[in-house]
């Protein structure tokens, strides 16, 4: 009697089981069918959706995904282009040129499959696409299949506004590769139609650009006068424009500008340079904080994408629990079922626990690997530029400085065997020699200080105190038992006071200014305090802004604390706290 009894409950779950099953394949089944019906454009608006957002990873996942489906062939083009942005702006151009190709095919393939309103847009489509394989081929340097696909954009004719902007591009970038290989004649013809172009639309970015490469192309044929002017031209087009594409054009504008003036001996192009570098900056700054979003997409993208998971299947199993419990009320007399439901019971519980334990702990991980790749970055772009300004003034100091200098001599002693009837020419040689040698050490002591690189730290915060000094502002130094140290801990302390120096200059309207260093306990403890107008630290978060968080990034790498004390009229005052890197000796044998 047991013995049936028992098979008979075995048969009951089994059932169940299989019952179960069912409902959950036709669950399945109708959410498949809700979707199913969710129409092509709805479904590309979304994925578009994450492209505009910035989240790359996500809209390349779920449009890769789209392409499986039997979708329509508009929506097909569109999403495989889009695809091609993805790659392109994540500078894989080989991809972004395959899914480009794939597009073209749609549009060339499917024309007869075409409904009649999307068959009206094909050739802006083309046209499109045409403009972006050259680009993307031109990015890999193959010029002529960039020239190929610029033409093929030029032989569609259209009155569609979007159309003739694409026309136009097509023609300042072929204005560009001619410019490269010296057709300069060619070069002119077709920038010229693509400026009129922009004109017409009133697209002052694009125009603006176009007048740079009309700008080098005057540069080109030695007219530096042209030039200079269509260079002013451009940047008074876009003086008020701060987008990203706006902000890149002027960067060029303003260091190409800088180049015809230092041709035309106009120091006017040291300031130009000055502007150049100074939005070079800006840009590599919004690089990093996209970067930065990135790595919180992504490593926030897993975590969601792990939690809903983890819910899913908890689901799941409370629905298999409630049914098991109900089946299992009927056993309850046999001791052995009851006993093995249990131990199940028990080791489900453990196992959810064990989960839970470590999905805290990924968590916990993934914060902190969040926080030292943010710190990482920073701290990177920090180190690669006080290197690189180190190596480049190192270089002018040692090699380019001695060989003027040499110069200079061999011309003083061409001087001796003329008798006292010197050239006029060597005269001037030697003017232009004590000039560029005098530039060169102006510039060297820009990158690095050499009063830092010879002294130490202690003269060179005096310099600095001394240098941006002026009727308004007077800073004034308190620096005391400080020594050598390590040159790079030097640098970087130098640099972050420089750092500070400078927004008490260009912020805080201060008439006074302290900084003051001290060494005590093998720890050096700088402060830097002002007069100035401060800020309300209830309205405003001081960590905000890229230039503070490279301070605080730095700070945290050298192991040190920082801490800003500031309210509205009451000055401001940066406390830093610094480990000391001792200076190596070494041992000569």
């Amino acid at each position: 009697m047991k013995t049936r009894i028992f098979f008979l409950l075995i048969f009951i779950l089994l059932n169940f089981n299989k019952t179960f099953s069912n409902k959950k394949e036709t669950f399945l089944k109708k959410v498949s069918f809700l979707l199913f019906q969710e129409s092509d454009s709805l479904k590309y608006e979304k994925i578009e959706k994450l492209f505009k957002d910035g989240q790359d990873e996500k809209c390349l996942i779920n449009a890769l995904e789209l392409l499986k489906h039997n979708i329509n062939e508009e929506t097909k083009y569109k999403t495989t282009f889009l695809i091609s942005e993805i790659f392109k702006i994540n500078n894989n151009h080989t991809k972004s040129i395959s899914y480009l190709k794939k597009a073209l095919k749609i549009l060339k393939e499917d024309n007869n499959n075409l409904d009649s309103k999307y068959y009206q847009t094909t050739d802006l489509y083309l046209s499109k696409t045409y403009l972006n394989l050259g680009n993307e081929y031109l990015r890999l340097g193959k010029q002529d299949s960039s020239i190929y696909f610029y033409n093929k954009t030029l032989e569609i004719k259209s009155l569609d506004k979007e159309f003739i902007s694409y026309r136009a591009k097509a023609l300042s970038n072929l204005s560009g590769v001619f410019m490269q290989d010296s057709l300069y004649d060619k070069a002119k013809e077709y920038v010229l139609e693509a400026i009129t172009i922009h004109r017409t639309l009133n697209n002052k970015i694009s125009e603006a650009a176009a007048l740079g490469n009309l700008a080098s192309i005057y540069l080109g044929v030695n007219d530096f006068d042209k030039a200079k002017k269509t260079y002013n031209e451009a940047l008074n087009l876009i003086k008020f424009e701060n987008s990203d594409k706006a902000l890149r054009i002027r960067e060029r504008l303003y260091l190409n500008l800088a180049y015809n003036l230092y041709i035309l001996k106009d120091y006017e192009a040291y300031r130009y340079q000055e502007l150049s570098y100074d939005l070079k900056d800006t840009l590599r700054d919004k690089e990093i904080r996209r970067m930065i979003e990135e790595l919180d997409f992504k490593y926030n993208f897993e975590s969601q994408k792990e939690r809903f998971q983890k819910q899913e299947e908890l689901k799941l199993l409370k629905e298999k629990d409630k049914a098991r419990t109900i089946v299992l009320i009927g056993l309850v007399i046999f001791t052995i079922l009851l006993v093995l439901s249990v131990y199940f019971y028990l080791r489900r519980k453990n196992l959810a626990l064990k989960l839970k334990q470590t999905e805290l702990l990924q968590n916990q991980k993934i914060e902190k690997l969040k926080s030292e790749s943010q710190v990482r970055i920073l701290n990177a772009t920090i180190d690669g530029k006080e290197s690189e300004r180190k190596q480049i003034a190192e270089t002018w100091h040692d090699s380019v400085s001695p060989l003027l200098s040499s110069a200079n001599l061999h011309l003083q002693a061409t001087r001796k065997q003329f008798n006292g009837s010197t050239p006029i020419e060597i005269d001037k040689t030697q003017e232009i020699i004590l000039e560029a040698s005098h530039k060169i050490r102006d510039l060297s002591h820009t990158l690095v200080s050499s009063v830092l690189l010879k002294f130490g730290l202690k003269f060179a915060i005096k310099e600095l105190a001394e240098k941006y000094s002026n009727s308004v502002l007077n800073i004034d130094t308190n620096i005391k038992n400080t020594r050598r140290y390590e040159q790079n801990f030097e640098i970087k302390v130098y640099n972050i006071t420089q750092e500070f120096a400078n927004n008490i200059l260009k912020h805080s309207n201060a008439s006074n200014a302290l900084i003051e260093l001290k060494e005590e306990n093998e720890k050096l403890y700088i402060t830097i305090s002002d007069d100035g107008v401060g800020f309300d630290k209830n309205s405003i978060n001081i960590k905000d802004g890229l230039g503070i968080n490279q301070i605080d990034a730095r700070i945290q790498m050298m192991k040190g604390e920082f801490n800003i004390q500031s309210s509205l009229n009451n000055g401001t005052r940066i406390s830093i706290i610094l480990p000391i890197v001792e200076k190596v000796a070494f041992n000569h044998v």
